[in-house]
Formats: structure tokens, C-alpha cells, sequence
């Protein structure tokens, strides 16, 4: 059985010593237990809802912090690549490049991030089916790039709304890649008065249903306490809760394997 991987972060990096700090106690936590922990925090959240909201530091801040918890922690870090300009510089920094589900598509930046060589996480879009993700993969092995991870985070139903399709786990993994569950965004409730809302308490079931149905990774945005986070905090799930989840979801995943 293969090493089962956590990525987890917050959102959107809001400042250097709170991004440390989270990824420290991650950290701390995936060493106790048989899990690849990447540290996941975006620099520029380009999809934001309303032209007011919090994006992030922007590409040089953002690196250069993710730079630091890389080489401070010993970590693996990963962030969502909007504008194919960013990739090579990102490349300089990130283990992972991660395509938002919203650019699942977009053939030009899948290429420019596959060229880099790195492990490329895509994000299934909301509005694309298991089986089409094909494309999107056959456009980063066609680039000469075999190391692609697919994570489902839910399909769009009717408006302001998201259900997950847990037949898509196996239907993806049929690509020959590894098949990851974004926990947190599959119960966010999109575009909800201006920013997206969401239902953390759904958080913890859906990733151990999704353990059991054997998926072989979990995806998670993280905050010390998420009502007050500047990005995705009703769908974030606390930080001292990571520990219980992953160890339940670990004993489903071991009790079906």
C-alpha cells in the first residue's frame, strides 16, 4: 500500500510567522503518523470571489515564505499556479504545482507547469466529469511529464452548491495516477453573498467515507481557528482537529486494505 499523502495549509498565506507556525504543528503531527505531508499555501488567490477580497502577498513574498518553511521544516510546499508567467519562477521553490480546478482546462498553463518537470496536482473542475480529466491528463504526460496527482473536490448541483461523486475516485485513478479527496472544498458553498461559505462539519465524514471507498490521499485547508481567517474559513477545518482526523481516517483506509 502506498504511502498515503496529507496536504494541508491555509488557504492563502496571510503573513510569515502564522504560515510557520501552522506548518510547524502540521508537521509535528504527519510525524507521528505513516502519511507524505506537502504543506500547501497559496500566494495569489486569483479566483476570488469579489475584486475586495484578500488575496495573498503576491508571487515574490509568497515564494520567499514558502522558501522559508521549506528549508526551516524540511517540508514539501505547494501553491496554485494561476498565470503560466508565474511558473518558472515558481518552479524555483514549489515541490508540487498545484492547477486550480477553474484552469483544469487552460492547455497552456498545463503545459508550461508539466515542462517544469514537477509533481502537477490538478484539481478537478466543478464542472468537468471524472472520465474527461483523460484530457487533462493526457496534456501533461504529452508534455513529457509522468508525476500528476488529480484531486476531486466535489461537482457543481444547481447553484451555491457541491456533491461528491465517489465513483470519480475510481474512475480517475483508472489514469494511472494517485486519486485525492480536497476534503474542505467539496463542502464550500460557493460564491455565497459576495464570498464563498461553507459547512466544516461535513469535513470529517466525507473523509472518512472517502478513506473507506480508498482514496490515496486527503486535501485540507487549515486555520487555528477558522472564523477567523481571511480566506475559506467556513470550510477550513481547526487546526488541532488534523491529528483525530487523519488517525480515523488512517484506521478506515487500514480496516478496508
Amino acid at each position: 500500500m502506498n504511502q498515503f499523502i496529507y496536504i494541508a495549509g491555509p488557504c492563502v498565506i496571510e503573513n510569515e510567522g502564522l504560515t510557520l507556525d501552522i506548518a510547524r504543528q502540521l508537521k509535528n503531527v504527519c510525524d507521528r503518523l505513516p502519511v507524505r505531508f506537502v504543506f500547501k499555501a497559496s500566494y495569489d488567490k486569483a479566483n476570488r470571489t469579489s475584486l475586495s477580497s484578500f488575496r495573498g502577498p503576491g508571487l515574490e513574498e509568497g515564494l520567499r515564505i514558502l522558501k522559508s518553511v521549506k528549508e526551516q521544516l524540511g517540508v514539501e510546499v505547494m501553491s496554485d499556479v494561476h498565470d503560466m508567467h508565474d511558473i518558472e519562477r515558481a518552479a524555483e521553490v514549489l515541490d508540487v504545482i498545484q492547477i486550480p480546478a477553474f484552469l483544469c482546462r487552460q492547455t497552456d498553463l498545463l503545459v508550461a507547469a508539466a515542462k517544469t518537470g514537477k509533481i502537477i496536482n490538478i484539481k478537478k473542475g466543478q464542472f468537468v466529469a471524472p472520465q474527461d480529466m483523460k484530457y487533462t491528463v493526457d496534456k501533461i504526460e504529452g508534455s513529457g511529464n509522468q508525476s500528476i496527482w488529480l484531486t476531486e473536490r466535489g461537482s457543481t448541483f444547481g447553484y451555491n452548491n457541491l456533491v461528491v461523486d465517489f465513483r470519480s475516485f475510481d474512475i480517475m485513478r483508472e489514469f494511472g495516477h494517485p486519486v485525492i479527496f480536497d476534503a474542505t472544498h467539496a463542502v464550500q458553498i460557493p460564491s455565497a453573498g459576495g464570498a464563498s461559505s461553507g459547512r466544516r462539519e461535513f469535513v470529517a465524514p466525507l473523509a472518512r467515507a472517502a478513506a473507506a471507498y480508498g482514496i490515496d490521499g486527503l486535501f485540507t485547508e487549515v486555520y487555528p481557528d477558522p472564523d477567523k481567517a481571511r480566506c475559506d474559513g467556513p470550510n477550513s477545518i481547526r487546526l488541532d482537529s488534523v491529528e483525530g482526523l487523519l488517525k480515523s481516517m488512517l484506521r478506515v483506509r487500514d480496516a478496508v486494505n
